[in-house]
């Protein structure tokens, strides 16, 4: 058995790095859907159909769980083939399968609470508000869905959200880091302008956005506390593999890199952020 790692592109790896850095004995197969990435600006029903795609194709080449490390495909997707697809698909293959993403633990990292936690509405006044920036797609920033559930469970945090069309095309790509460092500097800058100053904190709401963290702390202001999203799915699938015996995440320590796109090595910015050259074969 195997876990599978599902994102539009190649931001998923920021994620996958590191459960692979805490699972080093686990067996990983990861899918990136170039051939239709970036997911950011098609329409919810078009995302919820090539997530579902992705996933059975990682449940037949023998994963179990897949972990969606991709916003977008997380907050529009996930929800529904919860609670549309995956039962009948269980019953079809026979064995558990489950598919988790990366928001809940990142608003889990964000407002210190568990996810089942809501706030009691008592209507007091908020002395102190902490502000948290929001960086993503745009179909996340459309979903509201940190706005949402932060607010459930946080009346002193407010949430704004700076929609950012154009960051996972250049990563994708392979941009330079003048023209990365522009395009984050711009956004760093607009959602200052409609806070009417900096926020307190910043969510890096789009998994490809780990790759230029170091562009993001140098626009923000100093000493921004960034959430990363890699570290809070580790911490949560740690947790969900000992809550569920059932899923075995295998013992050889086999990688597997898949992609829908053009098969063959991926840019230099991926190649330095993984820590070494890195090819994907053709799903």
């Amino acid at each position: 058995m195997a876990i599978g790692v599902f994102d539009s592109g190649v931001g998923g790896l920021t994620v996958h790095r590191r459960l692979v850095d805490r699972f080093p004995q686990a067996d990983f197969i990861y899918l990136a859907d170039q051939a239709h990435a970036p997911y950011g600006g098609r329409p919810g029903e078009e995302i919820v159909d090539l997530t579902r795609a992705g996933c059975e194709s990682l449940f037949a080449a023998g994963c179990d769980l897949v972990v969606l490390a991709c916003n977008t495909a997380s907050g529009v997707a996930l929800r529904r083939l919860q609670q549309t697809w995956l039962p009948g698909y269980r019953k079809t293959l026979g064995r558990p399968i489950n598919v988790l993403g990366i928001i809940v633990p990142t608003i889990e990292a964000a407002t210190g609470l568990p996810w089942e936690h809501e706030a009691e509405r008592r209507g007091d006044k908020v002395e102190k508000l902490d502000v948290l920036g929001v960086f993503a797609t745009p179909a996340t920033v459309k979903s509201r869905v940190y706005e949402i559930e932060i607010d459930k469970r946080r009346q002193d945090v407010a949430v704004f959200s700076e929609p950012c069309p154009d960051l996972v095309p250049l990563i994708e790509g392979g941009a330079g880091a003048v023209e990365l460092a522009t395009a984050v500097e711009a956004h760093v800058k607009a959602i200052s302008s409609r806070i009417g100053r900096a926020p307190d904190r910043a969510i890096l709401g789009c998994t490809h956005y780990e790759m230029v963290a170091d562009m993001f702390r140098a626009a923000l202001k100093p000493g921004t506390p960034l959430i990363h999203q890699p570290g809070a799915t580790a911490d949560a699938l740690e947790a969900y593999l000992a809550k569920h015996p059932e899923y075995d995440p295998g013992t050889s320590g086999r990688r597997i890199f898949l992609t829908t796109g053009q098969a063959g090595p991926q840019n230099a910015l991926v190649e330095s952020f993984w820590g070494g050259p890195l090819s994907f074969d053709a799903a």
